[in-house]
């Protein structure tokens, strides 16, 4: 590139984009809103016992730095000069728990992820002691209380991790979602690291208040969790602080925002009743509600959607969560091995175009929006002989957009609009079969901007549009208008409500699976298993000689 062309370039802004599978960088054009060139690297999930998925906070850390340095050296190999890079945002996997030693830097547990439902009988128990007429979890925070969010992971590991109670015993011990454990690393860690979390993320904690945008006393006390322990609420557009190491050393950080907030914004739904979906190992429906706080009568979550500065106004969102989408795709490859790279499911749903009846719940994590419930497992109905490889592909397929047709029904209840068309985006919607079958089953069509890095997108926006930056205008009138892919239904209205109301019945049978209270066995049971076992001892003993 000449060095014309560079001074054309102009500033660019980077964004860490930390996933529940997978970390990126991304580097982009704020005046084209252009991709320029990204790195990135897996993250290994780990099930230490059935329900728990946990990931190592040092492996999370080190792939974010890891993929810096390489996309840094792609931009080289385009003779781009990184120090054109202006500002770095962070978007992260939402809810996923970290406990860290600030002496020493060093995490006290693994990271207990966002999926994980170790925590089911603590929810039970306190779903118990809340009075369903003055719910006020729900009311301060819009949440339900549930595995899914971090206040009951983080009242497990104060409960169960000796090193984390010693922690927090000595005044040592710092919590944070993935964006904390990242930025509190990246401006010094030890050395005078900023501990700091956005609005968005601190939104799906269960311990703040989305009214006043403070953590809440009461929240903490009714979790059980201590207040010195939590990061500094700040705006998801602001400068945290400096990048202290690597090829970016001295850069900003300035934007951050939950993964699905940033799609949000990455889709430019800016406008009270925009709305999009996002399919990555979850699937996850926003819907902007502007200034207001909507609360939701089906099922559906009130969330921060962004707070674009300092002296900004909060945005709100009904946002409806799905468990797994990406995920069962991840099951059938590493699990029951039907495939070998995620990419070949589409081609064997093609193969069939249908599912022949064969249905299939992926409730692994419990039923997420509208159901909530923790006790639902996976099933699968409608097996026949016939039933192969390529009819569970596409049956998989179908489940992820069932799923969204559930959350988007919801939606449309509470805002009383229906949506005409749903913007989409995230790795799934690659797969061209999904995208088809979801503007089928929704009757309503899909589209999909030909740029599908709308997450990291987001997040570098509000680095960008920081005051101190002030690189990328949030001014509608100066956003790029993006590309789109439109999927038209393809079947009848008919069609699809007979297969949706199956869909339905199959959730039901998947509903109440799990039971967590155990009775313990009294010594009369005991005694009476050991009568048993002796009497038939004698007899098969007695047996022998008659």
């Amino acid at each position: 590139m000449a060095d014309a062309e560079k001074a054309v370039l102009g500033p660019l802004v980077g964004a860490i984009d930390q996933g529940t599978s997978s970390t990126r960088f991304l580097v982009f054009n704020p005046k084209t809103a252009d991709l320029l060139n990204y790195h990135q690297v897996q993250i290994k999930q780990e099930f230490p016992k059935e329900g728990w998925v946990e990931e190592d906070p040092k492996e999370i850390l080190e792939s974010v730095y890891d993929c810096i340095e390489k996309t840094c050296e792609k931009l080289g190999q385009q003779s781009i000069d990184v120090s054109n890079i202006k500002a770095i945002g962070v978007t992260n996997q939402r809810e996923t728990t970290i406990v860290w030693d600030k002496v020493t830097g060093e995490p006290l547990y693994n990271a207990v992820v966002w999926l994980d439902l170790r925590t089911q009988s603590t929810v039970e128990s306190l779903n118990k002691s809340i009075s369903v007429s003055n719910n006020f979890v729900k009311t301060k925070t819009g949440l339900p209380i549930s595995t899914y969010f971090s206040a009951v992971k983080l009242h497990w590991l104060i409960n169960n991790v000796r090193k984390v109670q010693k922690a927090i015993e000595d005044g040592r011990a710092l919590f944070g979602t993935v964006d904390s454990w990242l930025i509190w690393n990246m401006t010094g860690g030890v050395q005078g690291g900023v501990h700091c979390t956005d609005v968005t993320n601190a939104s799906r904690t269960m311990l703040f208040n989305i009214h006043s945008l403070q953590w809440d006393e009461e929240l903490c006390n009714f979790f059980g969790i201590p207040m010195s322990i939590l990061p500094r609420i700040r705006s998801s557009s602001e400068i945290y602080g400096l990048m202290k190491t690597g090829a970016l050393e001295g850069v900003p950080i300035s934007g951050c925002l939950g993964d699905q907030s940033a799609a949000l914004v990455g889709q430019l739904c800016l406008q009270d009743g925009q709305a999009k979906n996002t399919y990555g190992t979850g699937c996850f429906l926003l819907c902007n509600t502007g200034q207001k706080c909507v609360t939701s009568e089906h099922g559906l979550l009130t969330t921060v959607a962004y707070k674009l500065g300092r002296e900004e106004p909060v945005y709100y969102a009904l946002e409806g969560s799905v468990a797994i989408a990406g995920a069962v795709v991840s099951w059938l490859k590493d699990n029951i091995q039907i495939i070998k790279a995620s990419k070949e499911i589409e081609n064997l749903a093609e193969k069939v175009g249908t599912s022949y009846g064969f249905y299939f719940v992926p409730a692994f994590s419990g039923l997420y929006a509208p159901y909530w419930d923790p006790s639902a497992r996976g099933i699968i109905c409608g097996l026949t002989q016939f039933t192969n490889k390529c009819h569970i592909a596409f049956a998989a397929l179908e489940a992820v957009c069932f799923q969204a047709r559930e959350i988007l029904d919801a939606m449309n209840r509470d805002c009383g609009i229906p949506l005409t068309h749903l913007q989409v985006d995230g790795g799934m919607t690659e797969n061209k079969i999904l995208m088809q079958l979801q503007a089928d089953i929704l009757c309503i069509p899909v589209v999909k901007p030909a740029m599908p890095e709308t997450t990291a997108l987001g997040a570098a926006m509000a680095a960008g549009a920081a005051e101190g930056v002030s690189v990328w205008s949030l001014d509608p009138k100066d956003l790029s208008l993006v590309q789109m892919e439109k999927f038209e239904p393809q079947i009848n209205a008919e069609e699809s409500e007979v297969r949706y109301s199956t869909w339905k019945q199959a959730v039901m049978k998947s509903m109440g699976w799990v039971m967590t209270e155990t009775v313990e066995p009294s010594i009369f049971s005991s005694l009476s298993l050991g009568i048993y076992v002796v009497s038939s001892m004698v007899i098969l003993i007695g047996a022998r000689y008659i």
